[in-house]
């Protein structure tokens, strides 16, 4: 089945810088949005990974369904146990050519230290028919959760199709359409879309149960042993290898290239998308996380024009709110309840200056200002609120008069589109059948996660994941290893200022600092909702696979 090449339009120019760092703090997790709905909850799972779990505020997964009696209809269907594929063939057009692809959906049994079946872990592969596939670079792509399937990723990113959507508008309920993805990356790299166990397709099988999976070092344990049965029953061991994760895959990428190389399956790159790398400062007490919130703030309120005087470029202006972030801003936090009245009220008029709130509300919130709080306040006169995953989004509330946002509207706009799409998709044009749910995420695993992680380096366990070391002694061990970190402006959910920080503090020696690279976009979590903000970011990964891929 071919599909007719696309025709898109582009007059935005986005923000890619690639030799640059910054210092920052770390950050504060969004957790007190209140969700409204089960769709709600399922994309809040999924794409708040990293700001669903925080230590010191109740937990979204708390919220999140429980799929009850999901996981009761489902345990009477048993998932293989053997591996089984089905192979479609397909055309897309690509930067004016067309590419011939196959696609492969299937699953993959992992097995445990004894060669038994432990899981079925289901894929979508897309290899461009070249008949050299074993020189071909191939990505492995997988969203976070925890809990999640690949979904959001393969219905919107890089796939050979996507789903249109109004973002950052509401997008209409059924007919959807599926296009044509011009911007795919099937011209530079095969795709494998992986789900994890429990989620999508994925399931434990034989005397496996969920907890041996559903946790930091459990999860990159399968991922670690699907990767390589996928490689080994592929012939791709000599390819050229990424890892792409977005929201906690990232935190699943951090530490599982280092489990791969000590595997001997040497990496060329991993891209990071909307990070979360640490953890372990998320704990009461600690300003970090309204430090690195500040700069997203200022770029949400420069977007709603809610500043006085707007600046025209928001890469310098950002540049600006960053160096008093970690400046003043700091250095006031710092001080906690001894700051001096003088310095305070100097601050908070600075504060409300850079972030469109007032000084009188900056002040009486201690200094602090919490993201869901922000994203009531900066338009509350409009009786609108601001998306967490996406600040471009704007929602309504039953009144104004609230603390904090009733929903998310960047997560309610687009949840239906592409759960439909892909139910639609996977039927329709893959040709692949199963009796079992497709669980876009599964609640029970997040609700399950156990958070210790074995960091390298660490002799006992962290109590909760910390996985910029772990890329660190990837880097170390594989001086080659590109790191590429992709980041939304108005993503409220894993802010870009907390990830500059943390891949800025990985004690790197200066020969591999040049390997730690980033690209910003108007855009949030998932920066390629902004279809100007794909375009731009296919150019730039196109250009960091050639950089990449010596082959």
């Amino acid at each position: 089945m071919a599909h007719a090449t696309g025709t898109l339009t582009s007059t935005f120019v986005t923000v890619a810088s690639w030799p640059r760092y910054a210092y920052s703090k770390a950050s504060y997790i969004d957790s007190a949005v209140a969700l409204g709905s089960t769709m709600r909850r399922f994309m809040s799972l999924l794409l708040a990974s990293s700001v669903a779990f925080s230590p010191f505020t109740p937990s979204l997964a708390k919220d999140a369904p429980t799929d009850k009696k999901e996981a009761s209809k489902d345990e009477d269907v048993k998932a293989p146990t053997t591996e089984n594929a089905v192979h479609t063939k397909h055309s897309v057009g690509i930067a004016g050519r067309s590419v011939a692809y196959t696609a492969t959906a299937g699953n993959l049994i992992i097995r445990d230290e004894k060669g038994e079946p432990q899981a079925s872990v289901f894929y979508v592969a897309y290899t461009v028919d070249t008949g050299k596939s074993e020189k071909r670079p191939v990505t492995f792509l997988y969203n976070g959760g925890p809990g999640s399937s690949s979904m959001w990723l393969h219905m919107g990113s890089f796939g050979p199709v996507r789903i249109e959507t109004a973002s950052p508008a509401a997008t209409e309920p059924a007919p959807y359409k599926l296009v044509p993805n011009s911007d795919s990356l099937l011209d530079k790299t095969d795709l494998v879309f992986i789900d994890a166990v429990g989620a999508g397709y994925s399931r434990p099988v034989g005397k496996a149960e969920g907890k041996d999976f559903w946790g930091v070092d459990q999860d990159v344990s399968a991922f670690s042993r699907a990767i390589q049965r996928y490689v080994t029953i592929n012939n791709r061991w000599n390819s050229p290898k990424f890892l792409y994760g977005e929201s906690y895959g990232t935190t699943r990428s951090g530490a599982l290239v280092d489990a791969l190389q000590d595997k001997g399956m040497a990496f060329n790159g991993v891209i990071l998308m909307s990070s979360i790398l640490n953890y372990g400062v998320r704990m009461p007490g600690y300003d970090e996380m309204y430090i690195g919130y500040m700069p997203s703030y200022a770029a949400a309120a420069w977007y709603h024009n809610k500043l006085a005087n707007k600046p025209a470029d928001l890469k310098t202006y950002l540049d600006q709110v960053r160096a008093f972030a970690r400046g003043p801003y700091a250095t006031a936090l710092a001080k906690g309840q001894d700051l001096p009245a003088g310095e305070a009220d100097a601050v908070a008029r600075q504060l409300a200056a850079f972030t469109g709130l007032s000084p009188q509300y900056v002040k009486e919130a201690n200094l602090r200002i919490e993201p869901a709080r922000f994203r009531k306040e900066l338009l509350r006169n409009e009786r609108r609120t601001i998306g967490r995953f996406d600040a471009r989004f704007e929602g309504v509330d039953e009144d104004a008069a609230g603390e904090v946002p009733g929903y998310d509207a960047s997560d309610t706009g687009i949840s239906g589109a592409f759960i439909t799409a892909f139910h639609d998709y996977i039927s329709s044009q893959l040709n692949y059948h199963s009796d079992l749910d497709y669980r876009p995420t599964f609640g029970d695993i997040g609700k399950d996660w156990d958070w210790k992680h074995q960091a390298a380096g660490i002799k006992r366990p962290l109590q909760t994941a910390y996985v910029a070391g772990d890329l660190a002694h990837a880097m170390r061990t594989n001086p080659h290893l590109q790191v590429l970190s992709v980041n939304g402006y108005y993503d409220f959910a894993t802010p870009f200022f907390i990830t500059e920080y943390d891949l800025s503090h990985m004690n790197l020696e200066p020969s591999l600092r040049g390997n730690v690279h980033f690209l910003y976009y108007p855009s949030g979590h998932m920066v390629y909702l902004n279809t100007e903000a794909l375009r731009q970011l296919k150019g730039d990964l196109a250009r960091y696979y050639d950089d990449t891929n010596h082959s």
